[in-house]
């Protein structure tokens, strides 16, 4: 980890430099898969599984029998879990349902906006060391209760083929409607075209690694849109003296056992408390059973020592965190100044990790400075807005001529016809 004392804006860009890698070659190969897909469809997601995951595919869709059979092997102390999980986050995401806009513009000139969910959705759900079943949650509920007709998921298979048990629950209890064994840039290349096997998405949600990460931003260019850009997760934790140093070094070790490119940052007006979580990561990291990983991402890790709470919350805003932790004595001065971040906690007793599971808030978010403006996966990232009018005798006649005159000022003589032919008609009634 690397100390600074007080740096100096134009220091600022260096300091917080994410630690991101170069995608030139990553392109490649997604373009390489993206061809093979759409030509070749359900082969080449078996040829590219095969390669990458070490998987001879010869089902794609999980089956009903071995959904139920997982569902048995799961424990009941954790479907309690995911249970009370799904409650909070169905409840937080059904609050932000919206009714109707509407509004009289001028007599007899009515526009009103309504809401209508995305038909069909693609989530994708990392696999591997830590099958990521809570992304189901933050993804499923708000696609079920936006009324999404197609919840399409895509996981990639251990080398036995089989899907995480924890994954094929979740995904039952919140209503996606297939699951298919499938990972990587396949899966995303498979839900943007559409093969034998899997359907085409309009939209598709979820997290992954770099190669999962520029094969989402890739299918933009085939008309499918996308949750957001991504990259590595990240946490920046403010703290001062009425902060637990243990608590603050197991928040930054919980973002940094995500992976060796996570960036964790703790600001502080206090050099004692910067001590103190120092000691404690140490001291914790060695308990932990992914000790190597959260290691590597600590070698990213900036501690930060500024001397007034002005300067580094405009630290704060500038880097524009993914996951800000709030433990100082005047949280309400930086959770009211807050402007750029995915998602914030505050006090000492709001870890990131609730966000991550089962305080109801959704941890599909923004990363690599995205905060600035991009919002985190919410109910509405699932719905499209549909404007309507209705326009009356009255309400032509008013704004008629004001529609003639500015169609004409722009040279579209077609514009102005459509609404002159209606007066016309009008006059001679």
């Amino acid at each position: 980890m690397k100390r600074f004392n007080n740096p100096a804006r134009e220091k600022w860009l260096e300091i917080l430099k994410r630690p991101t890698q170069s995608l030139e070659d990553v392109e490649e190969i997604v373009k390489q898969v993206f061809s093979e897909v759409k030509t070749k469809g359900d082969l080449a997601v078996a040829k590219y599984t095969e390669l990458f995951d070490n998987f001879k595919l010869n089902d794609l869709r999980v089956s009903r029998e071995e959904t139920e059979t997982a569902i048995e092997e799961v424990s009941e102390e954790l479907k309690e879990a995911i249970k009370l999980a799904k409650s909070n986050i169905s409840k937080f995401h059904k609050a932000q349902s919206t009714e109707r806009v509407s509004v009289e513009t001028s007599p007899g000139v009515e526009c009103w906006q309504e809401k209508r969910a995305i038909q069909k959705v693609g989530l994708y759900i990392p696999g591997g060391s830590a099958p990521l079943f809570s992304t189901i949650l933050m993804l499923a509920v708000p696609a079920s209760i936006a009324g999404c007709k197609e919840i399409i998921l895509c996981t990639p298979p251990s080398k036995d083929g089989k899907i995480d048990p924890a994954i094929l629950y979740t995904a039952e209890l919140c209503g996606v409607t297939q699951i298919f064994r499938v990972g990587g840039i396949q899966a995303i290349a498979a839900m943007t075209f559409g093969t034998d096997s899997i359907p085409k998405v309009y939209k598709i949600f979820g997290p992954g690694n770099q190669f999962v990460t520029v094969a989402k931003q890739y299918a933009t260019r085939y008309n499918v849109a996308i949750d957001m850009p991504a990259g590595p997760s990240e946490l920046l934790v403010v703290a001062d003296d009425s902060a637990d140093a243990g608590f603050v070094a197991s928040d930054l070790l919980s973002q940094a056992e995500h992976g060796a490119d996570s960036q964790v940052v703790l600001v502080s007006t206090s050099e004692a408390l910067l001590d103190a979580v120092k000691v404690e990561i140490e001291n914790q990291l060695e308990e932990l059973p992914r000790k190597a990983i959260a290691q590597q991402a600590i070698e990213h890790c900036r501690f930060i020592s500024m001397k007034l709470d002005e300067t580094a919350l405009d630290l704060i805003n500038y880097y524009g965190p993914e996951h800000f932790i709030i433990c100082t004595e005047n949280e309400e001065f930086y959770s009211e100044g807050i402007e750029n971040a995915g998602s914030v906690f505050i006090g000492n007793y709001a870890p990131e990790s609730a966000g991550d599971y089962a305080s109801g808030t959704n941890h599909t978010l923004p990363t690599n400075g995205y905060a600035k403006q991009y919002s985190g996966v919410n109910l509405d990232s699932f719905m499209k807005a549909m404007s309507f009018q209705k326009i009356s005798v009255e309400g032509i006649q008013k704004i008629g001529p004001a529609i003639e005159l500015m169609a004409e000022a722009e040279g579209l003589q077609a514009h102005k016809n459509a609404v002159s032919l209606r007066l016309k008609n009008l006059k001679n009634k």
